[in-house]
């Protein structure tokens, strides 16, 4: 990456590992068979390559490595569970339980699936961002299948309570699938020890290529079954057919290899880095709020809400330099305050100044030194150009005020 740009938008996705790349290489042109090619050498040595990359996802997981099948990423492991569920458990019931949190891959998904003749819950959070779990537990009706959260959230980092959400499903006898795309690899995550029975995430989030994913699929107790979403040669259990992508299936094990030996000692290293951040802007910056739960969150994403500026004119005061999100989500011709904020209980104003800071591996202390400076820099200039601004110091109650529309 360019000196003088700094990268802190890893979740929406992370550079790829040298190391990832250097794996990957071979399967462009040395070894350039097709993992279902049974029948010579090239072949072998490409399913040969898939099934090391499986081992070192399972093992990351802690899971069977059948359980492990290939997509071209999580939102396809998304569609996959949750319609793949809803079509095989047609005839236990069709209701499926979710947040109005979640990522979009999730929440598309279902509203297809109501379309198909499904009933969906989206429940509400609480202003932490976490779900409360005697709401969850009181929506399960006779007909639920499915239990759908997401692990840690991509806007806020927040990580809700997968324990206790699987000890719920299990009690209920209803499954429970995560996207955890955000989690995996940069966190300990363990389905099997949190109940979890469908599990989506991708390379990309993890310093791996773009363009390949999986899901985790439970195969004792309870068996999970899914219905196939793709047609056409029974790869991957009969579950997602299709040609696999060796090369970015090597390049999501070797990222996962790599992420079980550090993710402790980057967790470590970015949550210091993560606070820093924070506890600059808190201390040195007026109106300034972290968004979401500060205790149960990803070490390496805070939100924060720069009160009375707006977060897209903030980010073009910094942003040939620095790359980060804002809290509003560009859909047709407007800007929308982000759904995950408004859902936290954040009126459109602090929604719409907010950004997400997403820290990754190759991130460094002095270029934390420097977007504390640029944003903070940049928080002023918006604020002296801003009559709000100065109708708040002036000690005006911006609530009462009554604005003309024009």
């Amino acid at each position: 990456m360019s000196q003088n740009k700094i990268y802190l938008d890893n979740n929406a996705t992370t550079p790829c590992d040298p190391r990832v790349v250097e794996a990957m290489l071979p399967y462009f042109y040395e070894h350039p068979g097709n993992a279902a090619s049974r029948n010579h050498p090239f072949g072998w040595a490409a399913e040969n390559a898939v099934d090391t990359a499986r081992d070192q996802i399972a093992d990351l997981l802690q899971v069977d490595a059948k359980e492990i099948i290939f997509t071209s990423g999580a939102t396809e492991a998304d569609n996959l569970a949750l319609k793949g569920v809803y079509e095989m458990y047609a005839r236990k019931g069709n209701h499926i339980i979710t947040l109005e949190t979640e990522h979009k891959a999730v929440l598309d998904a279902c509203k297809k699936i109501e379309k198909m003749g499904g009933e969906v819950t989206y429940l509400k959070v609480q202003r932490d961002g976490l779900v409360d779990l005697a709401e969850l537990e009181a929506a399960i009706t006779d007909k639920t299948i499915l239990i759908s959260i997401m692990y840690a959230n991509n806007e806020t980092g927040v990580i809700q309570p997968m324990k206790q959400i699987g000890q719920i499903c299990e009690k209920h006898g209803v499954l429970f699938m995560s996207d955890a795309t955000q989690a995996v690899g940069k966190i300990p995550v363990h389905p099997k020890e949190l109940g979890i029975h469908l599990m989506a995430f991708t390379g990309h989030k993890m310093y791996g290529p773009k363009g390949v994913g999986a899901l985790f699929v439970n195969r004792k107790n309870p068996r999970v079954k899914v219905t196939s979403q793709m047609d056409g040669g029974g790869h991957e259990r009969g579950m997602r057919s299709g040609t696999l992508n060796v090369p970015g299936i090597v390049g999501f094990g070797k990222a996962a290899e790599i992420a079980k030996a550090e993710m402790e000692q980057d967790s470590i290293r970015l949550a210091k880095l993560r606070d820093k951040l924070e506890a600059a802007f808190l201390a040195n910056v007026e109106e300034v709020y972290v968004n979401g739960s500060r205790e149960h969150r990803m070490p390496h994403v805070t939100n924060i809400s720069f009160k009375h500026v707006e977060g897209e004119g903030l980010m073009m005061t910094f942003n040939q330099n620095l790359a980060l999100s804002s809290g509003s989500a560009c859909t047709s011709a407007s800007l929308e305050p982000s759904y995950v904020l408004i859902a936290l209980g954040l009126g459109d104003d602090l929604a719409h100044s907010s950004l997400r800071f997403s820290l990754g591996r190759f991130n460094t202390e002095e270029e934390i030194d420097r977007v504390i400076d640029s944003v903070s820099q940049g928080v002023q200039h918006m604020r002296d150009l801003s009559p709000i601004w100065e109708m708040y110091k002036d000690g005006v109650d911006l609530e009462s005020v009554v604005w003309q529309e024009h």
